[in-house]
């Protein structure tokens, strides 16, 4: 089972990094963890944004709720991820999203202006530090574009099927498993969980896929 220090030498973030330079660099960030119970808000809408989340056990979902209460999965967050640094880089006044707490999870909290700004002692790897943020913010941005491309397909079907493909895709494998269950994925596609699991039944009736709980296969003919 991987330590709290290995997640954290394999976090993007501090990529190119070696484990001693880390340690000190965590100080120099001024890095503190936090354990969140289920289902506990991370940070909320209209919070102000203070610093950056990086999932050392558990799992995270980035949501958006209207006025009426439906609610939108923006991104699931594991174990190694970051979550808040566009927002928090951006110095925006607000989340304009919430983090909620899937599970019982532990966070790495680091203040952004720690990482966008070279520290006193201008350690050599502050550098690798701000070069990591920006590849991954724009990793991040590239997922979003995909996320459009899924729900602005006409239908469910469409939807279910672009986001399939791009799961296989990330995969390499025509088996795969997905980091949703089936209202999570209604959620995440903006659809109704009704119509999703009718899309999911007609195509595996229909010998496209199979599937079962989190794991999906996609069938060629």
């Amino acid at each position: 089972m991987k330590t709290y220090r290995d997640i954290i030498c394999e976090c993007p973030l501090f990529e190119g990094i070696s484990e001693t330079n880390i340690v000190s660099l965590l100080k120099c960030l001024k890095a503190r963890t936090k354990t969140f119970q289920k289902n506990e808000v991370i940070f909320r809408e209209g919070d102000r944004p203070e610093y950056v989340g990086i999932v050392l056990y558990g799992r995270v979902h980035i949501v958006q709720d209207d006025f009426w209460g439906n609610r939108s999965i923006l991104a699931s967050v594991m174990s190694g991820d970051l979550f808040g640094e566009a927002i928090s880089c951006a110095e925006s006044d607000s989340f304009p999203v919430s983090a909620i707490a899937l599970s019982t999870t532990t966070v790495l909290m680091i203040n952004y202006r720690q990482i966008i700004t070279t520290c006193s002692s201008a350690c050599v790897f502050h550098t690798s530090l701000i070069r990591n943020m920006l590849k991954i913010l724009a990793t991040k941005n590239l997922g979003l574009t995909r996320k459009i491309e899924h729900i602005t397909k006409k239908t469910t079907r469409e939807k279910v099927l672009s986001y399939l493909s791009e799961q296989a895709l990330l995969a390499h494998s025509d088996n795969f498993q997905i980091p949703f269950n089936r209202q999570e994925l209604a959620d995440y596609l903006s659809v109704e969980r009704s119509a999703l699991s009718s899309t999911l039944s007609k195509m595996q009736e229909e010998g496209l896929i199979t599937f079962h709980k989190h794991s999906f296969s996609l069938i060629k003919k």
